[in-house]
């Protein structure tokens, strides 16, 4: 859908936090809460929301989202559209909010679903994977066993090959026929990764995320992956996925990274033609960030939407997790349907 400029425009930019259960590790990070940047667009009759969390790994916390917002307050409030905010600004968490605002605002303006919009089928529910945060084995396995049982799990890593090696043989002997993945977060080096491999293999892991450093994608040429290597923090925008291409299997499509679902349908669509296989990946945003994503996970092979799930409270309303699978209400964002007029608290 091509956007057409509407003036009059008003931008609401406001910082949320939403605090965690419990503090969260992956390599070389332990996060406790996610600060939140929620934009609002209106036009006097109908508003959308958008909300960004950034991406931690390239500086863009909630002071450089906030600002890059702001810089294009008076372009927007003048009558932009969504094509021109991907002129106006990089990929990153502001644009991101600003684009999933403008979404929510066409969807509310056209009485057509952003699904619609974006040429897709009705949404259906989805596998999603649920995140087991770094830790010692025995804690991660209780984390697991909490979930049901036929919930895919992603296993966080830390780089240290020995307990990465305990932590998988773990949780795959606690629950054998559940689907695993580990997740890396850049903890590896071309040297360690060998070390590793075979454990991954010997216990079914299924999917191998962000092995290496960002920057480092070269030192994969060549090397011989004995299962799917998915590519995370190397896959921040559309313009890195042909350069994945032989090194990875696999693009986690994070709408953080790219800047919006305008970017990451695009990307989706780009990873097919490029025969790569699609996953959609979050910031630990709250269910307003997990909606737009549901979208793109249309589309995709591996779905890890699991972001709520980690925070003392979420939105209402929200998304919701039964039977391994995440379920998202249409009155949530991106829908005509305001959750006023659906019976429930915004």
């Amino acid at each position: 859908m091509t956007t057409q400029s509407v003036h009059n425009l008003a931008l609401d930019l406001r910082v949320e936090r939403f605090p965690y259960h419990r503090p969260f590790r992956i390599s070389g990070h332990v996060f406790t809460e996610t600060e939140l940047l929620v934009a609002e667009i209106s036009d006097g009759t109908h508003s959308g929301r958008g909300e960004g969390a950034g991406v931690y790994y390239l500086g863009d916390d909630i002071a450089h989202m906030m600002s890059e917002a702001e810089r294009v307050r008076g372009a927007i409030e003048s009558g932009a559209t969504r094509e021109d905010l991907q002129q106006f600004l990089p990929p990153g968490g502001a644009r991101n909010a600003l684009d999933c605002a403008y979404w929510d605002l066409e969807a509310k303006q056209a009485g057509r679903p952003v699904w619609d919009l974006a040429g897709l089928d009705a949404p259906k529910p989805l596998r999603s994977t649920m995140t087991l945060g770094a830790d010692r084995p025995e804690v991660m396995v209780e984390g697991m066993l909490a979930f049901d049982p036929e919930t895919p799990i992603k296993v966080k890593l830390t780089g240290d090959v020995e307990e990465d090696i305990a932590r998988v043989i773990a949780i795959r002997s606690a629950r054998p026929d559940a689907w695993i993945g580990v997740d890396a977060n850049q903890g590896y080096s071309i040297e360690t990764l060998p070390g590793l491999l075979p454990t991954l293999v010997a216990n079914g892991v299924s999917l191998l995320e962000q092995p290496l450093r960002r920057g480092r994608e070269a030192d994969l040429d060549g090397f011989q992956r004995p299962l799917p290597f998915a590519a995370d923090e190397s896959a921040v925008t559309l313009a890195d996925t042909a350069s994945l291409v032989g090194r990875f299997d696999v693009v986690n499509i994070k709408l953080d990274k790219c800047g919006g679902l305008t970017e990451g349908l695009a990307i989706a669509r780009e990873a097919r033609r490029l025969g790569l296989d699609v996953m959609v990946g979050n910031m630990m945003g709250s269910s307003l960030s997990m909606a737009p994503s549901y979208v793109v996970g249309q589309l995709c092979d591996i779905v890890d939407l699991d972001g709520p799930i980690f925070l003392a409270r979420d939105r209402e309303p929200g998304v919701r997790y039964a039977g391994g699978m995440i379920h998202c209400p249409a009155e949530i964002w991106g829908s005509p349907v305001t959750p006023a007029q659906a019976g429930v608290s915004p």
